[in-house]
Parts: structure tokens; sequence; C-alpha cells
């Protein structure tokens, strides 16, 4: 990918990404969890214990940031301006432990013009997020809207 990004017609419908594995400290989780997110299953270990998991657990919008950041520290759309304009379907579906190696993957599921503005385009990307043992712990479909290069088909004459 170049430095100076992709633009709408550089996405391919069904291209994937994929990060290497990242592992989530308990020291992370707390202070994640104290600024955000300030429950005692995220924030301490002991009351934690005695929680429904039975362990100190990172908060589901730990795992949602970090998804964003693994992809963007690694060049993601690299200079490209993604503007982000939502999310779908975001599910947790597993507990993240302390020490969880988690790799997300991103997936394009649909390229479509913006209707109301044809000077960009909306790419729509399943996000999976699987642990060590390849057990899905969160999914989610992000909506972007990237610069495109070509006027739209309707408006070239």
């Amino acid at each position: 990918m170049s430095a100076a990004g992709r633009r709408f017609e550089d996405f391919r419908l069904g291209e994937t990404w994929e990060s290497a594995p990242t592992v989530l400290s308990a020291e992370e989780i707390v202070a994640f969890a104290r600024a955000n997110d300030p429950q005692p299953m995220h924030t301490d270990a002991e009351r934690a214990a005695e929680g429904p998991f039975g362990a100190l657990v990172a908060s589901g919008w730990q795992i949602a940031a970090l998804s964003m950041r693994v992809f963007v520290q690694a060049g993601g759309y690299g200079a490209t301006p993604v503007v982000g304009l939502g999310i779908d379907e975001l599910r947790w579906q597993r507990p993240v432990r302390a020490g969880d190696a988690l790799k997300v993957t991103r997936e394009v599921v649909e390229l479509r013009r913006s209707a109301s503005n044809p000077a960009y385009g909306i790419v729509r990307t399943r996000v999976t997020v699987t642990n060590q043992d390849a057990q899905t712990v969160m999914t989610l479909v992000t909506n972007g809207r990237v610069p495109a290069r070509a006027p739209a088909p309707e408006a070239a004459s």
C-alpha cells in the first residue's frame, strides 16, 4: 500500500487484512477501564474473580478500539483520510482476559458510491477479533467514507 493512500477505486470486494497478535496485559485492561468503562470486572481483579467471568476481563470497548488501533498502526489506509460513518452489528462474543493474544481480521464486504456526495465511496468492512485459540471474541461491521479518484459514472459526461 502506498504512503499516498488508497482511493475508492482501489478497494476490492473480498480483500482481507490480518494483524499480528496483540497481547493485552492486566495493566492495560485496568488503565483503559478506569478511563472509559470503570466497572469492577474491568478494574478490580479481586472483585472480578467473584463476578460472572471469574477473572479480570477487558471492556468490549477496549477490544473495539484495539481493532482500530492495530489497523491504523499497520498502515491501514495509508494517508487516505477515512471518515468513520458508523458501526453496525457490534457483538462481544467471548470475554478477553489478561494475556490473551488477539488477532484482527478485516474483510471488505461492500463497496458503493456515496449517494449524497459522489466524490466519495463507502467501504464496509467486517471486523473479526479472535483469541489465541482461534475463538471469535468480537465482530463488527464498519462503514467508512473514502475519497474517490474519478467522478461517479453518472456524473461523467
